[in-house]
């Protein structure tokens, strides 16, 4: 009798993983098919006091649905303790690799003498994706990351996926085997849109495609973009929005003396362009633009829990 229950509990985990296979992450997660599932994703938290506060005011606000924490940046330990006290907050770990304010660095969480590659004549971060590309050894990047994870983990987080500060851990294809490599080891969903996989040689893509975390729309405002009102890129971005997975990403922080200091010399995703960010998300116009194309807001901690169901 215990042998036929074992045989028919198999059968119908068998049953099931099937019948999840023929449904889309949508009807997975409970909407329809022809859902368009919409993650508004906060970059940059622990970057600096500013952004911390614009942040968590988002979020409390339901303006976005999830954010990513800079382990390695001088405010980090503040939201972390936000996020421990807020246990269901959509919190990830954007993986840091790179330092791009001119006077405001930081360097790892790992020893400077473990990680040389990474860093520069001052021992801080390469401030661009492609001197870090050149210069970093895969066996450094993989010990530095791993210790931001922990950091996090440690101090409470329970980080719902993982995705990259600047696009970094896609310097070089090394460096994406890392980023992949993280998300089997720590059981989360990275970012990474489904165009990517042209990158990869096609039995390795094959591989990929049933991965239910892929994007399959990955829009960010960029400087090219800026040509009228600050909701008209974004308009378009929301109106032309596909069925399917799509994540926004937003940079915020509060347009104060703090943020000018950190961007000096830096107007692209710097204070005053993140407090536009604030202002969009947080106002109606916005919020009825996503109404009116019917689409339906989600966070990475439904499909961090989906996609460990399914193991």
């Amino acid at each position: 009798m215990k042998k036929l229950i074992l045989v028919l509990t198999s059968l119908l985990i068998t049953l099931n993983i099937s019948s999840q296979g023929n449904k889309n992450l949508a009807e997975m997660l409970g909407y329809p098919g022809d859902s368009k599932l919409l993650i508004i994703h906060a970059d940059d938290m622990g970057l600096a006091h500013s952004v911390n506060m614009a942040c968590i005011r988002a979020f409390e606000n339901k303006a976005i649905t999830s954010g990513s924490i800079m382990v390695p940046c001088p405010w980090a330990s503040e939201i972390i303790a936000y996020s421990k006290d807020h246990p269901g907050m959509d919190v990830g770990i954007h993986l840091t690799l790179t330092a791009e304010w001119g006077l405001y660095k930081w360097d790892g969480i790992t020893a400077s003498d473990q990680i040389p590659s990474l860093l520069d004549k001052n021992n801080y971060f390469y401030p661009s994706v492609e001197e870090l590309g050149k210069a970093a050894k895969g066996t450094e990047v993989e010990k530095e990351l791993r210790a931001q994870i922990d950091k996090a983990i440690a101090s409470g987080v329970q980080p719902t996926h993982i995705d990259t500060h600047m696009g970094s851990v896609l310097a070089n294809p090394e460096l994406v085997k890392i980023y992949l490599k993280l998300s089997d080891i720590y059981h989360l969903p990275v970012l990474f849109p489904r165009s990517y996989l042209s990158w990869f040689p096609p039995d390795v893509a094959k591989s990929m495609e049933s991965k239910i975390f892929l994007i399959d729309n990955l829009f960010m405002l960029e400087p090219k973009m800026i040509t009228g009102k600050w909701i008209d890129a974004y308009k378009k971005g929301v109106e032309t929005m596909k069925p399917g997975l799509n994540e926004m990403i937003v940079h915020l922080a509060i347009d104060n003396d703090e943020m000018q200091a950190i961007s000096k010399g830096h107007d692209d995703y710097g204070s005053a362009w993140r407090q536009h960010d604030l202002d969009l998300i947080s106002g109606t116009e916005f919020k009825d633009l996503l109404k009116s194309n019917h689409i339906i807001l989600i966070g990475w901690k439904q499909i961090r829990d989906l996609m460990n169901s399914l193991k």
